[in-house]
């Protein structure tokens, strides 16, 4: 099985328990897919993983458009300080959030997916 077919397979399957497919597969992560980086979804890494890689996009993107809009005679390592505080706020909110889901949807490890489940609803005769 693919990556993409793992990813659709998993949208789908989060999508009949009324998950989002935009909180399952993300568009930063969409992105990353299509770019030929193949990294498994949010649900399937770890915390400080999630937490860099939220924090690290949204940080400069939120100092960035706070500058242009509000922050211009703001000197530029205030800014800097106020966008890292904010990626780190942002990436370990994020990371807690879907480290918190995984736990209660009982996901296995990405490298385990869709097997485990394949083999769960065949215990279970389905």
């Amino acid at each position: 099985m693919t990556h993409r077919e793992k990813v659709d397979l998993l949208i789908d399957d989060l999508g009949k328990k009324g998950m989002n497919p935009y909180t399952v597969a993300p568009p930063i992560f969409r992105w990353l897919w299509k770019a030929g980086i193949n990294i498994p979804p949010p649900f399937f890494l770890g915390f400080f993983s999630l937490a860099l890689l939220n924090g690290g996009y949204f940080g400069p993107a939120w100092g960035a458009a706070m500058w242009l809009l509000f922050w211009r005679g703001m000197p530029l390592m205030r800014v800097a300080i106020f966008s890292a505080m904010a990626g780190i706020f942002f990436g370990v909110g994020m990371a807690a959030y879907y480290r918190w889901r995984a736990r209660r949807l009982k996901l296995p490890r990405w490298e385990n997916y869709p097997e485990v489940l394949t083999a769960a609803l065949a215990d279970r005769g389905g």
